[in-house]
């Protein structure tokens, strides 16, 4: 199983990257929405959890999280929200939008790890 994290920032696909090669899985990443979509269109067999960021150039995330949860080949993926944006009105758009959880930056290695091992349906770390 692979999570798949899209951020425009280096700094936080490998941040997640380490926190997931910890709890043994594969992470891949995608530097914006367009690119994370083509990695679905490759990997959606073994993806089992999306972390997207909001405010990235191009495609912003929900508009990525809606192009997901549209596709049958993609909706059955949980899809995490990892952002700076904390107003109530982002999350509510965004679990409308179909995403399972949202966590905002900055987080603690401890905060990721329990959210994805939540995501992914086995509860906290």
């Amino acid at each position: 199983m692979k999570l798949l994290t899209i951020d425009d920032s280096r700094t936080i696909r490998r941040v997640i990257s380490g926190i997931g090669a910890m709890l043994g899985y594969e992470v891949l990443e995608a530097e914006n929405g367009e690119a994370g979509l083509k990695v679905l269109e490759q990997f959606s067999q073994e993806v089992g959890l999306v972390l997207l960021d909001w405010n990235m150039p191009g495609m912003i995330g929900l508009d990525v999280l809606k192009a997901i949860k549209a596709d049958s080949r993609w909706r059955h993926i949980p899809v995490m929200m990892v952002t700076t944006e904390g107003e109530k009105d982002y999350i509510v758009k965004s679990i409308q939008a179909g995403a399972c959880h949202y966590q905002t930056k900055p987080f603690t290695q401890e905060e990721m790890a329990t959210r994805i091992m939540e995501a992914m349906g086995m509860g906290g770390v």
